[in-house]
Protein backbone atom coordinates (compact mmCIF):
# COMPACT_ATOMS: atom_id res chain seq x y z
CA UNK A 1 0.00 0.00 0.00
CA UNK A 2 1.93 3.22 -1.33
CA UNK A 3 1.43 6.49 1.06
CA UNK A 4 2.17 9.72 2.09
CA UNK A 5 3.53 10.63 5.42
CA UNK A 6 2.95 14.56 6.20
CA UNK A 7 3.84 16.43 9.13
CA UNK A 8 0.56 17.58 11.08
CA UNK A 9 1.50 21.41 11.44
CA UNK A 10 -0.56 22.97 15.07
CA UNK A 11 -1.60 26.05 14.96
CA UNK A 12 -3.73 28.14 11.83
CA UNK A 13 -3.15 29.87 9.21
CA UNK A 14 -1.84 33.22 9.44
CA UNK A 15 -3.98 34.94 7.20
CA UNK A 16 -6.87 34.11 9.76
CA UNK A 17 -4.91 35.14 12.42
CA UNK A 18 -3.82 38.48 11.24
CA UNK A 19 -7.65 39.10 10.61
CA UNK A 20 -8.76 38.20 13.81
CA UNK A 21 -6.20 39.65 15.87
CA UNK A 22 -4.25 42.22 13.69
CA UNK A 23 -2.40 44.72 13.20
CA UNK A 24 -0.35 42.83 15.19
CA UNK A 25 2.68 44.31 16.91
CA UNK A 26 5.97 44.72 15.29
CA UNK A 27 7.95 42.53 17.22
CA UNK A 28 6.18 39.52 16.42
CA UNK A 29 5.51 40.42 12.84
CA UNK A 30 9.55 40.78 12.78
CA UNK A 31 9.95 37.23 14.98
CA UNK A 32 7.28 35.63 12.23
CA UNK A 33 9.10 37.13 9.17
CA UNK A 34 12.56 36.00 10.63
CA UNK A 35 11.45 32.50 10.44
CA UNK A 36 9.27 32.65 7.27
CA UNK A 37 12.80 34.06 5.83
CA UNK A 38 15.09 31.01 7.58
CA UNK A 39 12.93 28.51 5.22
CA UNK A 40 12.57 30.67 2.00
CA UNK A 41 16.52 30.74 2.01
CA UNK A 42 16.86 27.24 2.57
CA UNK A 43 14.54 26.70 -0.60
CA UNK A 44 17.09 29.30 -2.02
CA UNK A 45 19.75 27.78 -1.62
CA UNK A 46 18.62 24.64 -2.83
CA UNK A 47 17.61 26.41 -6.26
CA UNK A 48 13.94 26.77 -5.99
CA UNK A 49 11.99 29.82 -5.40
CA UNK A 50 8.35 29.80 -3.89
CA UNK A 51 6.59 31.89 -6.26
CA UNK A 52 3.42 32.17 -3.90
CA UNK A 53 4.60 33.24 -0.75
CA UNK A 54 1.28 34.79 1.51
CA UNK A 55 -0.25 34.71 4.90
CA UNK A 56 -2.55 31.23 3.68
CA UNK A 57 0.47 29.39 2.54
CA UNK A 58 1.93 29.71 6.17
CA UNK A 59 0.62 27.87 9.59
CA UNK A 60 0.83 30.01 12.65
CA UNK A 61 1.07 28.34 16.47
CA UNK A 62 0.24 31.27 18.58
CA UNK A 63 1.37 29.22 21.62
CA UNK A 64 4.38 28.36 19.86
CA UNK A 65 4.94 31.41 18.04
CA UNK A 66 6.17 29.28 15.34
CA UNK A 67 5.75 29.33 12.09
CA UNK A 68 5.69 26.70 9.15
CA UNK A 69 6.09 27.43 5.47
CA UNK A 70 3.64 25.38 2.97
CA UNK A 71 2.75 24.91 -0.76
CA UNK A 72 5.26 24.65 -2.63
CA UNK A 73 2.81 23.64 -5.54
CA UNK A 74 3.87 26.24 -7.77
CA UNK A 75 7.83 26.35 -6.58
CA UNK A 76 10.71 26.88 -9.44
CA UNK A 77 13.97 25.42 -10.26
CA UNK A 78 16.44 28.61 -10.29
CA UNK A 79 18.20 25.89 -12.90
CA UNK A 80 15.75 25.40 -15.30
CA UNK A 81 16.30 27.23 -18.63
CA UNK A 82 14.88 31.00 -19.00
CA UNK A 83 12.84 30.04 -21.43
CA UNK A 84 10.92 27.80 -18.92
CA UNK A 85 11.03 30.85 -15.74
CA UNK A 86 10.10 33.16 -18.14
CA UNK A 87 6.07 34.76 -17.46
CA UNK A 88 4.64 34.66 -20.30
CA UNK A 89 2.28 37.74 -21.66
CA UNK A 90 -0.95 37.88 -19.71
CA UNK A 91 -0.27 34.65 -17.76
CA UNK A 92 1.95 34.60 -14.18
CA UNK A 93 2.09 32.25 -11.15
CA UNK A 94 1.25 33.33 -8.15
CA UNK A 95 -1.10 35.25 -6.45
CA UNK A 96 -1.56 38.63 -7.52
CA UNK A 97 -1.79 40.86 -4.20
CA UNK A 98 1.36 39.30 -2.85
CA UNK A 99 3.31 38.59 -6.68
CA UNK A 100 6.50 40.41 -7.55
CA UNK A 101 6.62 43.15 -10.43
CA UNK A 102 8.72 40.99 -12.64
CA UNK A 103 6.66 38.41 -12.19
CA UNK A 104 3.89 40.17 -14.35
CA UNK A 105 6.48 41.65 -16.98
CA UNK A 106 7.99 38.49 -18.47
CA UNK A 107 11.02 39.19 -16.60
CA UNK A 108 13.09 36.53 -14.88
CA UNK A 109 11.59 35.07 -11.16
CA UNK A 110 14.63 35.28 -8.86
CA UNK A 111 14.80 34.62 -5.52
CA UNK A 112 13.94 38.77 -5.26
CA UNK A 113 10.16 37.64 -6.19
CA UNK A 114 10.36 35.70 -2.96
CA UNK A 115 11.48 38.76 -0.80
CA UNK A 116 9.01 41.16 -2.63
CA UNK A 117 6.46 38.61 -1.67
CA UNK A 118 7.71 38.45 2.43
CA UNK A 119 7.99 41.66 2.26
CA UNK A 120 4.07 42.64 0.94
CA UNK A 121 3.19 39.84 3.99
CA UNK A 122 5.21 41.90 6.62
CA UNK A 123 3.07 45.53 5.03
CA UNK A 124 0.16 43.21 5.64
CA UNK A 125 0.55 41.91 9.04
CA UNK A 126 1.81 45.95 10.13
CA UNK A 127 -1.07 47.57 9.02
CA UNK A 128 -3.74 44.93 8.55
CA UNK A 129 -3.98 46.50 4.66
CA UNK A 130 -1.72 46.17 1.56
CA UNK A 131 0.65 47.88 -0.29
CA UNK A 132 -1.93 48.30 -3.22
CA UNK A 133 -5.85 49.90 -3.21
CA UNK A 134 -6.82 48.44 -6.34
CA UNK A 135 -10.49 47.10 -6.00
CA UNK A 136 -10.50 44.81 -9.33
CA UNK A 137 -7.84 42.21 -10.57
CA UNK A 138 -7.38 44.62 -13.91
CA UNK A 139 -6.57 47.60 -11.68
CA UNK A 140 -4.43 45.66 -9.31
CA UNK A 141 -2.26 44.29 -12.64
CA UNK A 142 -1.93 47.69 -13.98
CA UNK A 143 -0.84 49.31 -10.51
CA UNK A 144 1.63 46.93 -9.90
CA UNK A 145 3.51 47.25 -12.91
CA UNK A 146 3.24 51.39 -13.40
CA UNK A 147 3.05 52.31 -9.51
CA UNK A 148 4.67 52.41 -6.60
CA UNK A 149 3.35 50.82 -3.23
CA UNK A 150 1.75 53.22 -0.68
CA UNK A 151 4.07 54.25 1.74
CA UNK A 152 3.51 52.18 5.25
CA UNK A 153 2.64 55.30 7.49
CA UNK A 154 0.16 55.92 4.47
CA UNK A 155 -1.02 52.83 4.91
CA UNK A 156 -3.53 52.94 7.92
CA UNK A 157 -5.27 56.75 9.30
CA UNK A 158 -3.42 57.19 12.39
CA UNK A 159 -0.90 54.30 12.66
CA UNK A 160 2.97 55.50 12.87
CA UNK A 161 5.72 53.29 12.68
CA UNK A 162 9.50 54.17 13.43
CA UNK A 163 11.13 55.24 10.06
CA UNK A 164 13.66 52.46 10.31
CA UNK A 165 10.62 50.29 10.01
CA UNK A 166 9.09 51.20 7.30
CA UNK A 167 12.44 51.77 5.25
CA UNK A 168 13.22 47.99 5.45
CA UNK A 169 9.59 47.73 4.36
CA UNK A 170 9.84 49.45 1.58
CA UNK A 171 13.10 48.21 0.01
CA UNK A 172 11.47 45.11 -0.04
CA UNK A 173 8.71 46.19 -1.85
CA UNK A 174 11.01 47.96 -4.63
CA UNK A 175 9.85 47.37 -8.37
CA UNK A 176 13.42 46.72 -9.31
CA UNK A 177 14.91 43.43 -7.92
CA UNK A 178 18.16 44.62 -7.81
CA UNK A 179 17.37 47.51 -5.26
CA UNK A 180 15.73 44.92 -2.51
CA UNK A 181 17.83 43.28 -0.16
CA UNK A 182 20.68 40.74 -1.47
CA UNK A 183 18.39 37.86 0.17
CA UNK A 184 15.14 37.62 2.02
CA UNK A 185 17.19 36.90 5.66
CA UNK A 186 19.28 40.02 4.99
CA UNK A 187 15.34 41.58 4.48
CA UNK A 188 14.11 39.96 7.57
CA UNK A 189 17.74 40.50 9.86
CA UNK A 190 17.32 44.24 8.89
CA UNK A 191 13.27 44.15 9.99
CA UNK A 192 14.25 42.74 13.46
CA UNK A 193 17.08 45.50 13.98
CA UNK A 194 14.82 47.86 12.95
CA UNK A 195 12.01 46.61 15.39
CA UNK A 196 14.68 46.28 18.29
CA UNK A 197 16.16 50.21 17.62
CA UNK A 198 13.32 51.98 19.16
CA UNK A 199 13.41 49.51 22.15
CA UNK A 200 17.22 49.87 22.51
CA UNK A 201 16.36 53.70 22.49
CA UNK A 202 13.24 53.81 24.65
CA UNK A 203 15.44 51.71 27.58
CA UNK A 204 18.93 54.04 27.15
CA UNK A 205 16.35 56.93 27.31
CA UNK A 206 14.93 55.83 30.47
CA UNK A 207 18.32 54.91 32.07
CA UNK A 208 19.10 58.55 31.28
CA UNK A 209 16.36 59.74 32.88
CA UNK A 210 17.21 57.82 35.94
CA UNK A 211 20.56 58.85 36.07
CA UNK A 212 20.03 62.33 35.97
CA UNK A 213 16.97 61.64 38.91
CA UNK A 214 19.78 60.48 40.86
CA UNK A 215 22.17 63.14 40.51
CA UNK A 216 19.49 65.62 41.00
CA UNK A 217 18.91 64.01 44.24
CA UNK A 218 22.62 63.44 45.07
CA UNK A 219 23.00 67.32 44.67
CA UNK A 220 19.89 67.70 46.83
CA UNK A 221 21.52 65.67 49.69
CA UNK A 222 25.31 67.69 49.56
Amino acid sequence: MHFLAIEWAAGDLLEKYARRRGPMPPIQVADIVVQIAAGVHAAHEAGIVHRDLKPENVMFDEKSGMVKLLDFGIATDTDSSPEQRLTRAGFFVGTLMYVAPEALSGELVTPAADQYSLATIAYFLLSGCLPYTAKTPREMFSQLLSQPPVPLNMARPGMKFPAAIEAVIMRGLAKEPTKRYATTVEFADALRDAVAQPAAEERSGLMGRIKQMFGREGQGQV
